[in-house]
């Protein structure tokens, strides 16, 4: 059923107590979606990072705790929804490593559910999240969507198989789904385990040898503002429906470089400990992400506010400054490693 212009758009946003999930719900509002939001349940009643949006935006959500692995739950929730954003994923790579199982139910029977029940309900569009890391070590570079697909890792196994079922529901029965595939997400809210935060956190807590991984990879870091805006984008547009797109910023940098730049925002010398549990297994290690964006370019109007060098470094200082407010710190436990 096609919505009357005037109408509300209802939206559920699947893993919206994530770090993407909770800022693409308050992007939302700020179109004025209806946004009702499905968080992990826990027995201590958090709503992960959304309880740390204002009381209005937080109040102005319909917040639902749950799993996505309930079909049940999840064919209920999606009764009144016109719109799914589905984020909900297992995302650490070296917890898959000793949990696989976790991640084919989570990630790739989750996902199965999320489309049995776009289907039921006919939902109008269906955005699904994906990762580069599906794309596996490059053979060419910028990666686009033809990129073949390698699995070096339990987790990217389950997103690849996530991914080729929502085609498959496409090409089976006319699903109007797209595959958002982002590259390095960062930006406020992201985890201690990814490598940004980690300098920052140990920076800031003094620590003079700051420990990490392996500093050869090179990645594409894309500002999770600008990743917000092209969930959006990409549903707005018709001719995204069926397609895999790359979400990325088209800019490669080496993880020794984020600490250089890091370094001096904070101006402080940073010398860097490899940390043997930092280092994933040699043939799981993917040593080169650099995306082409050329196809949501083209499809859409998004186009990366934080772009290319300048941009990277704008993006790391204000997630820097945000990182030194005592309200944001006070919402991380532990700067232990923690996958």
């Amino acid at each position: 059923m096609i919505k009357n212009i005037n109408d509300i758009m209802k939206v559920l946003v699947t893993g919206a107590d994530g770090f993407i999930g909770s800022h693409l719900c308050q992007h939302l509002l700020n179109k004025k979606y209806d946004v009702k939001a499905l968080c992990q349940y826990n027995s201590w009643t958090s709503s992960g990072w959304l309880d740390a949006i204002s009381k209005e935006e937080y109040d102005s959500i319909n917040i639902i705790h749950g799993d996505i692995r309930d079909a049940a739950q999840i064919n209920n929730l999606l009764a009144d929804v016109d719109i799914v954003y589905h984020l909900a994923a297992l995302i650490s790579i070296p917890y898959s490593y000793s949990s696989p199982i976790s991640y084919a139910q989570t990630n790739t029977l989750g996902t199965i559910n999320i489309l049995n029940s776009c289907l039921q309900h006919d939902v109008e569009r269906l955005i699904h999240t994906s990762t580069s890391e599906c794309y596996g070590n490059s053979l060419y570079v910028p990666m686009d969507e033809e990129h073949p697909l390698s699995a070096q890792s339990p987790y990217a196994a389950s997103k690849i198989a996530a991914d080729q079922f929502c085609l498959s529901f496409h090409k089976s029965y006319d699903l109007p789904v797209t595959i958002l595939r982002p590259f390095n997400t960062y930006g406020p809210r992201q985890s201690l385990r990814a490598v940004i935060p980690s300098i920052i956190m140990q920076v800031m807590k003094g620590k003079t040898t700051v420990s990490l991984g392996s500093l050869l990879p090179t990645r594409d870091f894309t500002h999770v503002f600008d990743t917000c805006d092209a969930f959006i984008k990409v549903c707005n547009a018709q001719t995204t429906i069926g397609h895999v797109i790359n979400c990325a910023s088209n800019f490669e940098v080496s993880i020794k470089e984020v600490v250089e730049i890091i370094s001096r925002l904070l101006d402080s010398e940073i010398v860097v400990q490899t940390q043997q549990e930092r280092v994933r297994p040699e043939s799981s290690e993917i040593y080169r992400l650099f995306g082409d964006n050329s196809k949501i370019k083209n499809l859409t109007d998004w186009e990366p506010k934080f772009l290319g060098n300048a941009g990277f470094v704008n993006g790391l200082r204000q997630t820097i400054n945000w990182f030194y407010s005592n309200q944001n710190l006070s919402c991380y436990k532990s700067i232990g490693y923690t996958y």
